[in-house]
C-alpha cells in the first residue's frame, strides 16, 4: 500500500501547507474588524475558492480518481491545474491517497478513517483528529504505482504534477496581483494575498478535511455502503456537493452525489455544463434502477 516515506523536505512542506494557512485563518477574524477587508478581497476569495474547490471536487475527485466522466485534453489539464491550486498536494499523490481510502474505507489501510482507534469517546476524538488532518503528518507515502498507474502513464498529468510548486505560487500570487491592480495599491495586493490566498486555502482545506472526518461519523445513511460514510447537509454548498458522501461510497463512479430532491450538488451541475459544451462525455449519471438497488431501505 505504501512506497517509502516522505523526505524531510516533503514533510516540511506538508507542515507549511497545513499550518501557515491555518494561522492565517485564525488571524482573519480580528484582522477583519474595521480594516483590512474590502469587496475586492471578498470577490477574489469567492472566485479562487470556486476555481480551486471545483478543481478538487470535479477534477481531482470525480474525474481523476473515479472516472465519473471522460474529458477532452484541454479540460483534463485545466482541471488538474485548478485542483493543484487548492494546495492539497499534486494530482497523482491526491488520487492515489483517495483510491486507497476507497479500497480500505473505514478499515485498516484507510489513510484517514476516524474509526481506526475504536468507538469510545476518547478513541473517536483521536479518530476525528486523525481523519481531519492528523493523517497528513504521517510520513508514509501511498504507492502510486499500485493506486494510480493510469495517471502515471499520462504525460500531461505527470507534467502538471511535477509543476505543483508553480501552481502553488500562482494560487497565492494571482489574487495579490489582481487585488493590487484593482485597487492600484500595495495594500490592496497584500489584503488580497491574505484573504483570497492564505485564508481561502485554509478554509477550503478544512471543508475538504471535514468530508473525511465529519462525513464518516455523523449524518444520514440512505444508501447501503460498506463503511460509515454519511450525508451531512450543512456542508453541501461549501463542499460543492461532496458532503452527500453516503451515495458516493455506495456508488463511487456516479457523477452526481446529491441524488435526492433538494440535495444541491454544484459539482454535478458543473459536469452537466461541461457535457453540454461537449468537453465532457460518457458521464455516469445516476439512474433509478441503480439507486433502488443500493438503497438501504428496500
Amino acid at each position: 500500500m505504501t512506497d517509502g516515506q516522505r523526505s524531510n523536505a516533503e514533510q516540511a512542506g506538508v507542515y507549511v501547507f497545513v499550518i501557515v494557512p491555518f494561522l492565517a485563518l485564525l488571524a482573519a477574524v480580528p484582522f477583519a474588524w474595521g480594516w483590512g477587508l474590502g469587496w475586492v478581497d471578498v470577490a477574489l476569495f469567492a472566485l479562487f475558492y470556486c476555481i480551486s474547490g471545483l478543481g478538487v471536487t470535479v477534477g481531482y475527485h470525480r474525474y481523476f480518481t473515479h472516472g465519473s466522466f471522460k474529458a477532452n485534453r484541454a479540460l483534463k489539464v485545466a482541471l488538474a491545474i485548478a485542483g493543484s491550486m487548492a494546495l492539497q498536494g499534486p494530482v497523482i499523490d491526491w488520487v492515489a491517497d483517495h483510491r486507497r481510502h476507497h479500497a480500505f474505507s473505514d478499515r485498516e489501510g484507510d489513510p484517514h478513517s476516524p474509526w481506526l482507534f475504536g468507538s469510545g469517546p476518547v478513541a473517536l476524538a483521536k479518530g476525528f483528529w486523525h481523519a481531519h488532518m492528523g493523517w497528513l503528518f504521517e510520513r508514509d507515502k501511498t504507492n502510486k504505482q499500485r493506486f494510480a498507474p493510469d495517471l502515471l502513464a499520462d504525460k500531461d498529468l505527470v507534467k502538471v504534477d511535477k509543476l505543483f510548486p508553480l501552481w502553488t505560487a500562482a494560487s497565492l500570487l494571482l489574487p495579490a496581483l489582481i487585488g493590487g491592480l484593482a485597487t492600484l495599491s500595495w495594500w490592496g495586493a497584500f489584503t488580497a494575498f491574505f484573504w483570497a490566498g492564505f485564508v481561502r486555502v485554509a478554509f477550503l482545506h478544512h471543508v475538504t478535511w471535514s468530508v473525511n472526518s465529519i462525513c464518516h461519523m455523523i449524518g444520514d445513511r440512505p444508501f447501503a455502503a460498506r463503511d460509515k460514510s454519511a450525508n451531512f447537509w450543512p456542508l453541501a454548498i461549501l463542499s460543492f456537493g461532496e458532503s452527500w458522501h453516503n451515495l458516493h461510497h455506495a456508488d463511487p463512479t456516479c457523477a452526481r452525489h446529491g441524488v435526492k430532491r433538494g440535495q444541491i450538488d454544484i459539482s454535478a451541475r458543473m459536469i452537466w455544463a461541461f457535457e453540454k459544451f461537449g468537453w465532457a462525455t460518457n458521464v455516469r449519471w445516476p439512474n433509478q434502477q441503480r439507486l433502488t438497488r443500493i438503497s438501504a431501505k428496500k
